[in-house]
C-alpha cells in the first residue's frame, strides 16, 4: 500500500497518470529553510518530515489495536522550491511577495528542485531532481494579468509550468513533471526499490 504524504493536487493527478495506486494522508510540517540550509539538503528534509510524519500517525492509529499496518506499507514524501540567485523560493505569502518571486526569475535561468523520500518499514529510499528553467522577460501588463488571479499563490516560485506562465518558459533541461511538482520517472523507480527492499526483509 502507498501513502502520499501530500495534499498537492499536482502530485496526485500525476501518479495517477502514472497508473501508480495510493491513498492521501497529507502531512502538515513547517517549510521555512533552517539558518545556511542550502536548497537541496532543505527539500530533502522537507521530503522526508512529510514521510516520517504519516508514517508515526499511521502506527499510532494501529497501536493496541489488532488491526496492523499494510504489508508492505509505503510513505513517499516530496518537497519542491524553486533556487534562483542562491535565493529559496516557496510559495509567496502575498501578491506583492508573487510579483518579488516572478521579477527575481525573469531574464534567467534557474533551478526547480523536489526532494523524494520514500519509507518502508526498514529503511528510507531518497533523492533530489533537479531541472533548470530559462525564464522571459515579462511585460507589466501580463505580469498584472497574472497576479490579478489565484495561479501564483499556491506554487513554488509564484508560478506553474503547466499554465499560464508557460508563455515566459522557452526552455528547461531536466525533468518537465519535476517543475509541475514530481518527477514521475524518478519516483516510480524509488517506489520499486522500497518495494522490493520491503518484501525481501
Amino acid at each position: 500500500m502507498l501513502v502520499l504524504a501530500s495534499a498537492s493536487p499536482r502530485r496526485r493527478d500525476l501518479l495517477a497518470q502514472a497508473g501508480v495506486s495510493f491513498v492521501v494522508d497529507a502531512a502538515d510540517v513547517p517549510e521555512t529553510p533552517l539558518p545556511g540550509e542550502d536548497a537541496s539538503t532543505y527539500v530533502l528534509r522537507l521530503a522526508e518530515a512529510k514521510a516520517q510524519a504519516v508514517w508515526a500517525r499511521r502506527q499510532a492509529a494501529t497501536a493496541g489495536s489488532r488491526e496492523e499496518l499494510p504489508d508492505p506499507l509505503l510513505v513517499l514524501g516530496a518537497d519542491t522550491c524553486v533556487l534562483c540567485q542562491g535565493e529559496i523560493l516557496g510559495k509567496p505569502v502575498d501578491v506583492a511577495d508573487a510579483r518579488r518571486m516572478l521579477e527575481l526569475l525573469m531574464g534567467r535561468t534557474h533551478q526547480v528542485m523536489t526532494g523524494l523520500c520514500v519509507l518502508t518499514a526498514q529503511e528510507s529510499f531518497a533523492d533530489v531532481e533537479i531541472t533548470q528553467v530559462s525564464f522571459n522577460v515579462i511585460a507589466e501588463a501580463e505580469m498584472v494579468e497574472y497576479l490579478s488571479g489565484p495561479e501564483p499563490m499556491d506554487k513554488a516560485g509564484a508560478y506553474g509550468i503547466q499554465g499560464f506562465a508557460a508563455r515566459w518558459i522557452p526552455r528547461i533541461e531536466g525533468d518537465y513533471f519535476n517543475v509541475v511538482g514530481l518527477p514521475i520517472a524518478r519516483t516510480v523507480e524509488l517506489l520499486a526499490e522500497a518495494h522490493a527492499g520491503a518484501i525481501r526483509a
